[in-house]
């Protein structure tokens, strides 16, 4: 069984009632509850956890971690971003939604800024499907509509992905790149544009499916790892004079 743990800092919903009227166990629970649904082995942390939730053991046992966050990124300790990114060198997927553009643990991974435009106007998005041969599309129209959400818009100060898998059009007029993957060392990673925690984005089934289909995607390749270093020669080498 899949592996996985559910991240978000968790403090949107402390803070603001509309959040917790929305998501009332949490955007955390909410995507564990789905994915529980779906056969996958979830839990969840959040940022007050000691060590966040990630402690050794926790990031041993996962295949794939999904982060949100948003208000608390510098909160974050560098130790435990730096115990993530070397769980995704080693194969662990990573799912990166929504705000989570600005966490240390995707910056550090995309070695840019990951800066963007956004506007809170409770506007429409399509997000389009241009990958259509791609596993995470599996079970996707052409298009998922979200009646409101946040907007991100171009430029998306990222790598190009190796893969574009979504894009997302905006009632103002803006574009974004809202569905990227990448390979970093031996794990896979996936960001996932919408999930504006004062929007229901999560209860809607298009993009839970999104979802559900990212972890299946970024679950690790079974096999022995790669090793690294100073290598005993497979053959023999023969002496030159």
């Amino acid at each position: 069984m899949v592996k996985v743990t559910v991240w978000n800092e968790n403090r949107h919903e402390q803070k603001n009632p509309v959040v917790r009227e929305v998501y009332p166990e949490g955007i955390h629970g909410a995507i564990a509850a789905f994915l529980k649904e779906s056969g996958f082995d979830a839990k969840t942390a959040t940022l007050d956890d000691p060590e966040h939730g990630l402690t050794d053991a926790v990031l041993e046992e996962t295949d794939v971690l999904i982060w949100w966050g948003h208000l608390a990124h510098d909160e974050v300790d560098d130790v435990i971003v730096k115990k993530v990114k070397q769980r995704v060198l080693d194969g662990m997927g990573l799912i990166v939604l929504h705000s989570g553009h600005f966490s240390k643990i995707f910056k550090t991974l995309m070695g840019t800024s990951c800066d963007l435009k956004w506007r809170e106007a409770d506007e429409k998005e399509r997000i389009w499907v241009t990958d259509p041969s791609h596993p995470i599309t599996e079970g996707i129209s052409e298009y998922i509509e979200l009646e409101r959400e946040e907007m991100y818009g171009e430029h998306f100060d990222i790598p190009a992905p190796d893969e574009l898998v979504f894009t997302s059009w905006f009632e103002g007029g803006e574009v974004f790149r809202s569905g990227c993957t990448y390979k970093r060392g031996n794990g896979k990673v996936f960001y996932f544009r919408p999930g504006h925690e004062t929007y229901p984005t999560y209860h809607n089934k298009d993009i839970q499916r999104v979802i559900i289909n990212g972890v299946k995607w970024a679950h690790p390749v079974d096999r022995k790892r790669p090793i690294y270093g100073n290598a005993t020669p497979l053959e023999r080498i023969a002496v030159k004079n």
